[in-house]
Protein backbone atom coordinates (compact mmCIF):
# COMPACT_ATOMS: atom_id res chain seq x y z
CA UNK A 1 0.00 0.00 0.00
CA UNK A 2 1.61 3.33 -1.30
CA UNK A 3 0.99 7.19 0.85
CA UNK A 4 -2.25 7.57 -1.88
CA UNK A 5 -3.95 4.86 -1.63
CA UNK A 6 -6.43 4.97 1.61
CA UNK A 7 -6.19 2.22 4.14
CA UNK A 8 -9.64 0.08 3.80
CA UNK A 9 -12.20 1.57 5.87
CA UNK A 10 -13.14 -0.17 9.26
CA UNK A 11 -16.57 -1.51 9.85
CA UNK A 12 -18.97 1.11 11.93
CA UNK A 13 -19.57 0.45 15.29
CA UNK A 14 -22.65 -1.25 16.32
CA UNK A 15 -22.62 1.83 18.57
CA UNK A 16 -22.34 4.26 16.62
CA UNK A 17 -24.69 6.80 15.92
CA UNK A 18 -22.97 8.71 12.95
CA UNK A 19 -24.54 6.34 10.41
CA UNK A 20 -27.72 7.43 11.60
CA UNK A 21 -29.23 9.93 8.75
CA UNK A 22 -32.87 10.15 9.83
CA UNK A 23 -34.93 13.40 9.45
CA UNK A 24 -36.56 14.76 12.36
CA UNK A 25 -40.36 14.38 12.76
CA UNK A 26 -42.99 16.16 15.16
CA UNK A 27 -44.45 13.13 17.52
CA UNK A 28 -47.22 13.94 19.65
CA UNK A 29 -46.78 12.01 22.88
CA UNK A 30 -49.61 11.01 25.37
CA UNK A 31 -48.72 10.22 28.84
CA UNK A 32 -51.05 8.70 31.87
CA UNK A 33 -49.23 9.55 35.23
CA UNK A 34 -50.26 10.11 39.46
CA UNK A 35 -51.17 13.55 39.62
CA UNK A 36 -49.03 14.19 42.12
CA UNK A 37 -46.65 17.28 43.12
CA UNK A 38 -43.34 16.71 41.05
CA UNK A 39 -44.12 14.47 38.53
CA UNK A 40 -44.72 17.42 35.93
CA UNK A 41 -40.98 18.54 36.78
CA UNK A 42 -39.56 15.12 36.47
CA UNK A 43 -41.28 14.80 32.82
CA UNK A 44 -40.06 18.32 31.62
CA UNK A 45 -36.46 17.68 33.72
CA UNK A 46 -36.52 14.10 31.08
CA UNK A 47 -36.53 16.40 28.13
CA UNK A 48 -34.08 19.55 29.13
CA UNK A 49 -31.58 17.12 30.75
CA UNK A 50 -30.79 15.29 27.85
CA UNK A 51 -31.26 18.39 24.95
CA UNK A 52 -35.01 17.67 23.23
CA UNK A 53 -37.47 20.07 23.26
CA UNK A 54 -41.02 20.16 23.74
CA UNK A 55 -42.74 22.69 21.31
CA UNK A 56 -46.37 21.96 22.95
CA UNK A 57 -46.95 20.62 26.35
CA UNK A 58 -50.73 20.50 28.14
CA UNK A 59 -51.82 18.75 31.54
CA UNK A 60 -55.21 17.91 32.86
CA UNK A 61 -56.26 15.39 35.26
CA UNK A 62 -58.28 12.96 33.38
CA UNK A 63 -59.10 10.30 36.57
CA UNK A 64 -60.12 12.35 39.80
CA UNK A 65 -60.99 8.74 41.42
CA UNK A 66 -57.56 7.17 40.33
CA UNK A 67 -55.57 11.03 40.74
CA UNK A 68 -54.11 10.43 36.91
CA UNK A 69 -53.66 12.97 34.85
CA UNK A 70 -52.76 13.05 31.07
CA UNK A 71 -49.61 15.54 29.75
CA UNK A 72 -49.60 15.82 25.81
CA UNK A 73 -46.65 16.62 24.69
CA UNK A 74 -45.77 17.63 21.13
CA UNK A 75 -41.90 17.15 20.46
CA UNK A 76 -39.66 16.56 17.42
CA UNK A 77 -36.41 14.31 16.85
CA UNK A 78 -35.07 11.51 14.29
CA UNK A 79 -37.36 8.56 14.98
CA UNK A 80 -34.16 6.55 16.77
CA UNK A 81 -34.56 10.08 19.20
CA UNK A 82 -38.36 9.59 19.91
CA UNK A 83 -38.09 5.77 20.61
CA UNK A 84 -35.67 6.81 23.40
CA UNK A 85 -37.63 9.50 24.67
CA UNK A 86 -40.73 7.48 24.55
CA UNK A 87 -38.38 4.80 26.20
CA UNK A 88 -37.19 7.18 29.05
CA UNK A 89 -40.85 8.28 29.92
CA UNK A 90 -41.92 4.56 30.49
CA UNK A 91 -39.26 4.34 33.43
CA UNK A 92 -40.37 7.33 35.38
CA UNK A 93 -41.69 5.98 38.67
CA UNK A 94 -45.40 8.07 38.36
CA UNK A 95 -45.98 7.34 34.45
CA UNK A 96 -48.19 4.49 34.39
CA UNK A 97 -48.64 4.60 29.91
CA UNK A 98 -46.38 6.71 27.05
CA UNK A 99 -48.45 6.58 23.54
CA UNK A 100 -46.94 7.93 20.53
CA UNK A 101 -50.08 8.45 18.87
CA UNK A 102 -47.75 9.64 15.70
CA UNK A 103 -46.49 6.25 15.32
CA UNK A 104 -50.00 5.06 16.15
CA UNK A 105 -51.48 7.41 13.21
CA UNK A 106 -55.00 7.61 13.99
CA UNK A 107 -55.66 10.35 16.17
CA UNK A 108 -57.29 13.63 16.43
CA UNK A 109 -55.49 16.85 17.65
CA UNK A 110 -56.68 20.26 19.15
CA UNK A 111 -55.60 23.54 19.96
CA UNK A 112 -57.40 26.60 21.09
CA UNK A 113 -56.07 30.22 20.79
CA UNK A 114 -57.11 33.41 21.45
CA UNK A 115 -56.01 35.87 19.33
CA UNK A 116 -56.09 39.58 19.82
CA UNK A 117 -55.73 42.24 16.00
CA UNK A 118 -56.00 45.82 16.65
CA UNK A 119 -57.64 47.65 13.43
CA UNK A 120 -60.12 50.19 12.13
CA UNK A 121 -62.04 50.37 9.08
CA UNK A 122 -61.16 47.95 6.24
CA UNK A 123 -58.71 46.03 8.55
CA UNK A 124 -61.73 45.59 11.26
CA UNK A 125 -64.04 44.47 8.41
CA UNK A 126 -60.91 41.85 6.97
CA UNK A 127 -60.31 40.16 10.44
CA UNK A 128 -64.01 39.60 10.77
CA UNK A 129 -64.59 38.10 7.41
CA UNK A 130 -61.48 36.08 7.84
CA UNK A 131 -62.54 35.15 11.29
CA UNK A 132 -66.05 33.90 9.88
CA UNK A 133 -63.54 31.87 7.59
CA UNK A 134 -61.93 29.75 9.99
CA UNK A 135 -65.08 29.44 12.63
CA UNK A 136 -63.30 32.27 14.94
CA UNK A 137 -65.72 33.48 17.38
CA UNK A 138 -65.19 37.07 18.97
CA UNK A 139 -64.97 37.01 22.49
CA UNK A 140 -64.22 40.77 23.45
CA UNK A 141 -64.18 43.87 21.04
CA UNK A 142 -63.54 47.59 21.61
CA UNK A 143 -63.69 50.24 19.18
CA UNK A 144 -60.31 49.81 17.98
CA UNK A 145 -59.47 45.99 18.92
CA UNK A 146 -60.94 42.34 18.44
CA UNK A 147 -59.92 39.01 20.58
CA UNK A 148 -61.06 35.85 18.55
CA UNK A 149 -61.04 32.72 20.09
CA UNK A 150 -60.50 29.97 17.42
CA UNK A 151 -60.08 26.05 17.75
CA UNK A 152 -58.79 23.72 15.45
CA UNK A 153 -55.26 21.92 14.10
CA UNK A 154 -52.44 23.64 15.25
CA UNK A 155 -52.05 24.55 11.40
CA UNK A 156 -55.01 25.91 10.93
CA UNK A 157 -53.99 28.25 13.86
CA UNK A 158 -51.16 28.99 12.54
CA UNK A 159 -52.64 30.43 9.58
CA UNK A 160 -54.91 32.51 10.92
CA UNK A 161 -52.01 34.05 12.71
CA UNK A 162 -49.87 34.33 9.64
CA UNK A 163 -53.31 36.00 7.69
CA UNK A 164 -53.73 38.55 10.60
CA UNK A 165 -50.01 39.93 10.65
CA UNK A 166 -51.05 42.52 7.87
CA UNK A 167 -54.36 43.02 9.34
CA UNK A 168 -53.27 44.47 12.85
CA UNK A 169 -51.75 41.52 14.96
CA UNK A 170 -51.72 42.74 18.35
CA UNK A 171 -50.68 39.28 20.35
CA UNK A 172 -51.70 35.53 20.82
CA UNK A 173 -52.45 32.86 23.54
CA UNK A 174 -52.45 29.66 23.12
CA UNK A 175 -53.15 26.42 25.35
CA UNK A 176 -50.76 24.00 23.45
CA UNK A 177 -52.17 20.64 21.45
CA UNK A 178 -54.65 18.13 23.02
CA UNK A 179 -54.83 14.88 21.34
CA UNK A 180 -56.84 11.76 22.06
CA UNK A 181 -56.72 8.59 19.75
CA UNK A 182 -59.17 7.51 17.47
CA UNK A 183 -61.62 4.68 17.80
CA UNK A 184 -63.55 3.00 20.72
CA UNK A 185 -60.07 2.20 22.50
CA UNK A 186 -58.81 4.18 25.50
CA UNK A 187 -55.23 4.44 26.72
Amino acid sequence: MNALTPAPASPPSPYSSALVTSKAESHTLSVLVDNEPGVLARVVGLFSGRGYNIESLTVAEVAHADHQSRITILTSGTPEAIEQIRHQLERLVPVHRVTDLTAQGNFVERELAMVKVRGRGENRMEALRLSEAFRGRVVDATTESFTFELTGAPSKIDHFVELMRPVGLVEVSRTGVAAISRGPDGM
